[in-house]
């Protein structure tokens, strides 16, 4: 049993065959809930990004302050979707959303109100904390509240806008900066966080059918959680810490004997447990570790240097923030166009094809920044703008789709969660690996950081292609848990 077979008994539950005409607009308002919050929750991911300059001189900020700025939000994703996925199979999709969202929109107008580094640091982590909570949840929500053509529209269309997001942030980020004050950043999105909870609170369905299963609060594995959860967020802290301080400071090294510890107890427990977070049968799964590798090579690779772009643009290209936003937006238009068009006959063509082959294209466009040189200006960047365009308007919005068919209804949660989990730790490492060789902010490190995208990208779409051959069904012994 797959989530393509996922129940939809319940009368509030809109298809495509209801005989209520008066009722088929209002039957997009679940996805618009779930598509609002997730544009939301990955805004944040880079909206910072073009803003950053600004921000660190108002508040005062060091080197390394204005670093955790922006990636303490992306760790507190990382780090804790997957304990987050375990929760929404556990205690209800529906419920951990609308929690999330209350508990985001508060932090959102904390980071606005920010008098300090560590103010704003701390209410980030708290926003990215809840936006985990978001993040597991969306995933379950649609594939309940959809069935036939009408679900395969709603993922498609949630998987444009979850892969425009990042791209609208860096952009608005920059204009808002120049004209309207970082704060309004932060500011500016909270009647749009309240929107998206009085939408949600009133349009999604009252009942999480085929994301609970039955397992309780009490039947969670909470070791499984606490230490996939300290691994993810302790190999984060290790790279970040070395982008700041090397890899033999003390503190990379911490970070990375942890991160290993957690791992190896983690396995350890998954092993041992009866009903695990991530079930080590589905790792035989070619499919579903298909997926997983392209969830992480093509966020890496696509998304993972535009901070290091937007630097370069400004502190060595000699633009503003506007001008820099404005060529940045090249590939957030390229990526709509593609999505827009062809979203719908994705859906129906082999996953090796679109989730692997997308992925090589943004590696075959990162690699193209091997002829950058110190003589080059912003055009020498549109060749990757646009591959990686293309690629992510491929990968996108087939990816939470084909994640979840690879697993019982049962485990949506936990599958969604894997795979955003993997995109955004994707995302968590590209930005810091690329700062580490970005640090001076010229050529040379900028091409260096796309040449690393372009082969990361390149290898594990190649890798995926040859997996995603495979039929993405879950393995028999998931039914045992």
């Amino acid at each position: 049993m797959t989530t393509n077979s996922v129940a939809n008994t319940s009368s509030f539950v809109p298809s495509e065959r209801s005989g209520d005409a008066g009722r088929r607009p209002a039957r997009w308002l679940p996805l618009a809930a779930c598509c609002l919050g997730t544009f939301l929750l990955l805004l944040y991911t880079s909206v910072v990004t073009v803003a950053l300059p600004s921000l660190g001189a108002d508040l005062g900020a060091a080197f390394g302050a204005r670093q955790w700025i922006i990636d303490v939000y992306t760790l507190a994703l990382a780090g804790l979707l997957l304990g987050a996925g375990a929760l929404s199979d556990a205690l209800g999709a529906r419920r951990l959303y609308l929690a999330g969202l209350a508990l985001f929109t508060l932090a959102t107008l904390a980071c606005g109100a920010a008098a300090s580094p560590s103010w704003l640091i701390a209410a980030r982590a708290v926003q990215g904390t809840a936006g985990a909570a978001m993040f597991a949840s969306i995933l379950p929500l649609i594939g309940s509240a959809y069935a036939g053509r009408d679900k395969a529209t709603a993922f498609a269309i949630w998987g444009a806008v979850a892969g425009a997001a990042s791209a609208v942030g860096t952009v608005g980020g920059g204009v808002l900066a120049e004209y309207a004050g970082w704060r309004w950043i932060f500011l500016g999105a909270v009647p749009l966080c309240a929107l998206a909870l009085a939408i949600a609170a009133r349009f999604l369905p009252p009942a999480d059918r085929g994301s609970r299963g039955d397992r309780g609060a009490r039947g969670l594995d909470w070791p499984g959680i606490a230490t996939i959860t300290v691994a993810v967020t302790a190999s984060t802290y290790a790279v970040i810490a070395a982008g700041e301080s090397g890899w033999t400071a003390p503190g990379t090294i911490a970070g990375g004997l942890a991160a290993g510890a957690a791992l190896t107890a983690f396995v350890l427990f998954e092993r041992a447990t009866a009903r695990p977070i991530l079930p080590p049968a589905l790792f035989t799964t070619p499919g579903f570790v298909g997926v997983l590798l392209v969830a992480f090579g093509y966020y890496f690779a696509a998304f993972g240097a535009l901070p290091s772009l937007s630097a370069w643009l400004q502190a060595d290209a000699g633009l503003g923030a506007l001008a820099t936003s404005l060529v940045l937006v090249a590939q957030l238009l390229v990526f709509i166009a593609v999505s827009g068009l062809v979203s719908n006959r994705l859906q129906r063509l082999s996953p090796h094809w679109t989730l692997g082959a997308g992925t090589v294209v943004i590696g075959a466009g990162a690699l193209t920044g091997i002829a950058l040189d110190a003589g080059s200006g912003w055009p020498a960047l549109l060749p990757f703008l646009v591959l990686s365009g293309v690629g992510a308007g491929i990968v996108s919005p087939v990816l939470p789709a084909v994640a979840m068919a690879s697993v019982p209804a049962r485990y949506a949660g936990t599958a969604g969660a894997a795979a955003n989990a993997a995109r955004q730790f994707g995302l968590t490492l590209g930005v810091a690996i690329c700062g580490i060789f970005t640090h001076t902010v010229h050529a040379a490190g900028v091409r260096s950081a796309l040449v690393l995208c372009g082969l990361l990208a390149t290898l594990t779409g190649a890798i995926a292609v040859l997996l995603l051959r495979h039929r993405t069904t879950a393995p028999s012994q998931l039914a045992e848990h």
